[in-house]
């Protein structure tokens, strides 16, 4: 979080929700992401084989003020076009077309059928044509030259790197992308506590792909270190080995807690933690994917949550630094249409457009806002990395 601005807010979910959960909030709920954030979306491989354009991280989800994710969204890019050099004019310009790209886009949902909305996807081969009559020739040009900045992982290259050959595949150790577990770790798990997770999350997924599953028996564990935005989350991933050596996934194993949205709204919840995210995860994501699924395991004297899902599955996400001022307002764009698409999943597109008008007040309010709290995010970076240099925070693990 100390490396920039722009990493400060993307590990500061919870800082954020706590000053959304201050001020004034719309009437209307939905499934929200709950963290928005602009590398928050990106590319993967739906369980048709196709690469879709959605969002991919779910840890906060819940249902909460549908304007909360727009504002951590067009925030983000805010901060992001400050990051590459970007004035503040542009800036509030370009917030101001991401949010009346959420507009137009929420309108647009709200005309279609309840079933149009739920089965729509947005595939990377299909995307100029899905989004045609939305966005001009020249924003679709855009479009594709942001897609060639999108930064992942080959899953082939990812395999050769993370992986032993041999009869007895094994996870490689990369610290800190990978480390063994020595034993029981300081928070009382042990790799027998992740093989259990494995094997009883099944019951949480479809019977086909149970079926599937099956026909895999996990070989190794590890510790899996996440990105910022999952700063302090115990996060792990197992090795499953299917026909022979060659015939092998990743699964990632992570554990969930109250969502921050729950905890700045002060809203006590018995939910599963870890059911939480699936079921946001499949309310919003018009593909999810085929392993996800969550378990409860009892470990010491209480239960922990943990969702489960693949490692490296044809994933990218975005380049900020490859980003300029042109290709910035074009991905916004994308991420602003994909997430009224994920609201309107909801059912209540037509109530959310209704609110929010067809004029540009809306669209005003949010780039307002973002503008504000760019500041806002500076100043807390800044006290933070203060608080650091005098040695009144630690940076040690």
């Amino acid at each position: 979080m100390l490396e920039s601005p722009l990493a400060f807010f993307r590990g500061a979910a919870l800082l954020m929700s706590e000053d959304l959960a201050r001020g004034p909030n719309a009437p209307l709920t939905v499934q929200i992401c709950g963290d928005a954030h602009l590398t928050n979306f990106g590319v993967f491989a739906s369980p048709e084989r196709r690469l879709v354009f959605d969002l991919t991280d779910f840890d906060e989800t819940d249902q909460g003020p549908f304007e909360w994710d727009v504002k951590r969204l067009v925030t983000s890019l805010v901060i992001a076009a400050d990051s590459i050099g970007m004035r503040h004019g542009a800036q509030e310009k370009l917030a101001r077309s991401v949010a009346r790209e959420y507009r137009v886009g929420i309108r647009r949902f709200a005309e279609e059928t309840r079933l149009d909305v739920w089965y729509s996807s947005l595939t990377t081969s299909s995307l100029m044509q899905d989004l045609r009559g939305a966005f001009t020739d020249v924003t679709r040009r855009r479009i594709e030259d942001v897609l060639h900045h999108l930064r992942g992982t080959d899953d082939d290259r990812a395999y050769q790197r993370f992986v032993t050959g041999g009869d007895e595949p094994r996870i490689v150790d990369v610290p800190p992308h990978f480390a063994h577990l020595e034993g029981t770790d300081e928070t009382g798990l042990s790799p027998g506590d992740l093989l259990n997770v494995v094997a009883t999350y099944d019951s949480s997924i479809a019977t086909d792909r149970r079926l599937l599953l099956s026909q895999f028996t996990p070989v190794d564990v590890a510790r899996h270190v996440v990105g910022v935005g999952s700063v302090g989350t115990e996060c792990f991933a197992a090795l499953l080995c299917g026909r022979d050596h060659r015939d092998t996934f990743f699964l990632q194993i992570k554990e969930a807690h109250r969502s921050v949205v729950a905890r700045a709204r002060e809203r006590e919840t018995t939910d599963d933690p870890a059911a939480r995210v699936v079921h946001g995860q499949r309310v919003m994501q018009v593909t999810p994917d085929a392993f996800l699924g969550w378990a409860t395991i009892d470990v010491g004297d209480r239960a922990r949550s943990f969702y489960v899902r693949q490692l490296y599955d044809h994933r990218a996400s975005i380049d900020v630094e490859r980003l300029d001022d042109t290709l910035i307002e074009a991905y916004g764009r994308i991420c602003a249409w994909t997430l009224a698409r994920a609201h309107a999943r909801s059912g209540t597109s037509a109530q959310i457009a209704g609110y929010i008008g067809g004029s540009p007040r809306f669209d005003e309010a949010m780039s307002e806002f973002a503008q504000t709290y760019r500041d806002r995010n500076s100043s807390d970076y800044k006290a933070l990395h203060d608080a650091v240099v005098q040695g009144r925070v630690s940076t040690e693990g």
